[in-house]
């Protein structure tokens, strides 16, 4: 193992979802874990508990070792996003000190591919499936050693120490990021244009996911949807099986999570748990019993009789499986859309699908564009997307903060209706604030 006891690995951006997950694994590891993020959040709390010390201002002091309480001057390893500025303080002054400085994936597959990896992949369901593969393999006695991008609910963690050779893990396309892994099993849940800040077609995309499904040996298993028109150009030319997890589709198999989309991601982990040789009844009853995770269709609670639920959907198809889901529940509901679009890249490109999507809400609440890593260029906003959508009959209103957001649906929405919190940033402020 490349871990060794009391080395020191510092994370930039340690309260991600998916830093904190590979912190936790170093920690479990008996490393020195310390890492620093802008926000105090219950993960970044739950870390401090565990034993890591986190920095809540980005400077190159954290590096240097000058804080008074630091130990800092030992650290081996810099781990940061591909989302964050090279020119970021402490990136600056780990490479000053000669500190080995590499990404999330990079860092991920150092961990991962030590183990006989399992990686779930795809434009849409990574974090579902990947966690419903975890609670699969747990119930076959596996013990897996897991990563995925959420919180299950059944742990309210995004990490599973385990003992067994088995590591599940969540494989992001994102600028090729997951082409560090090596996976043994390859999920694809399914492939469509996303990341557009990076890949400019669907040709791009699917170039990337051909490179990485090449990549899993001819004793190993890729899992996909054999049939869908945008997966099919990847599958040419693969030493290892192909399996078409369509045909463990179930229509009756009771799930706690609505929507055809988590039916397909329970066909997907089944399919790949078959392939690991697990018997179809102990999959079966994991599926029935999985509770879900943090922000994918997460019951939040209720806010003057009406139903509040939040989701980390933050593209098109995302979006309709989202809404999908809430109709099937609740067939009798107004259903109330409030979206956050994800970055103007995404938004502009992406912005006569989202309008379709959207349209089939009742009534959509939107806020401003979550710029993430972008600057604005004055070409797409919310307030566009709400003019189009009003243009096409539906009832929809902007809102330029989330202060002023909660106040209005609080004094509008009562027990027939159903509110859906949508999309990648802070807009779960929206489902915390009613809700409490």
């Amino acid at each position: 193992m490349i871990h060794e006891n009391k080395k020191h690995i510092h994370f930039i951006g340690i309260g991600g979802i998916g830093m904190s997950g590979l912190a936790r694994f170093w920690l479990h590891e008996g490393a020195l874990v310390s890492g620093s993020d802008i926000n105090k959040s219950e993960l970044t709390k739950a870390l401090e508990r565990e034993g890591a010390t986190v920095y809540y201002e980005q400077v190159p002091e954290n590096i240097f070792g000058q804080r008074e309480t630091s130990d800092v001057s030992r650290i081996d390893l810099v781990v940061y996003t591909e989302a964050m500025a090279h020119e970021h303080p402490e990136l600056v002054a780990a490479r000053e000190r000669g500190i080995e400085t590499i990404n999330y994936f990079e860092a991920l597959g150092r961990v991962a591919n030590e183990y006989y990896l399992i990686a779930v992949a795809g434009s849409h369901g990574k974090s579902t499936t990947t966690a419903m593969l975890i609670d699969i393999l747990e119930a076959a006695e596996l013990d897996p050693t897991a990563i995925v991008g959420t919180l299950r609910s059944k742990t309210g963690s995004n990490f599973r120490a385990g003992k067994s050779k088995y590591a599940i893990v969540e494989a992001c396309e994102y600028k090729r990021d997951f082409l560090h892994l090596k996976p043994d099993v390859l999920v694809i849940t399914n492939i469509d244009h996303e990341h557009v800040d990076y890949y400019p077609t669907l040709l791009d995309v699917q170039d990337a996911f051909q490179t990485f499904a090449a990549v899993v040996p001819e004793a190993g298993a890729i899992i996909v949807n054999a049939i869908d028109p945008h997966v099919v150009p990847i599958l040419s030319g693969l030493s290892a099986t192909v399996i078409d997890y369509r045909k463990e589709i179930s229509l009756t198999l009771p799930l706690k999570l609505p929507g055809l989309h988590n039916r397909q991601n329970a066909a997907a982990a089944k399919a790949a748990a078959l392939f690991l040789g697990i018997e179809a009844g102990v999959i079966d009853e994991a599926l029935k019993n999985f509770a879900g995770t943090w922000r994918r269709f997460e019951y939040r609670g209720t806010c003057n009789g009406a139903i509040i639920y939040d989701d980390y959907a933050h593209n098109p198809q995302k979006v309709a499986a989202a809404m999908a889901g809430t109709r099937e529940l609740y067939p009798d509901k107004k259903l109330t859309v409030v979206f956050q679009p994800h970055t103007y890249s995404r938004t502009k490109v992406l912005f006569a699908p989202f309008v379709e999507s959207l349209e089939k809400a009742d009534r959509v609440v939107l806020l401003p564009i979550y710029a993430a890593r972008e600057d604005f260029d004055g070409s797409v906003s919310s307030v566009m997307l709400k003019d189009e959508l009003q243009k096409r009959g539906v009832q929809a209103e902007h809102f330029e903060s989330i202060d002023t957001v909660v106040p209005a649906l609080r004094e509008s929405i009562n027990v027939d209706d159903v509110v859906l919190c949508v999309g990648a940033g802070s807009v779960t402020k929206v489902a915390d604030l009613l809700t409490k």
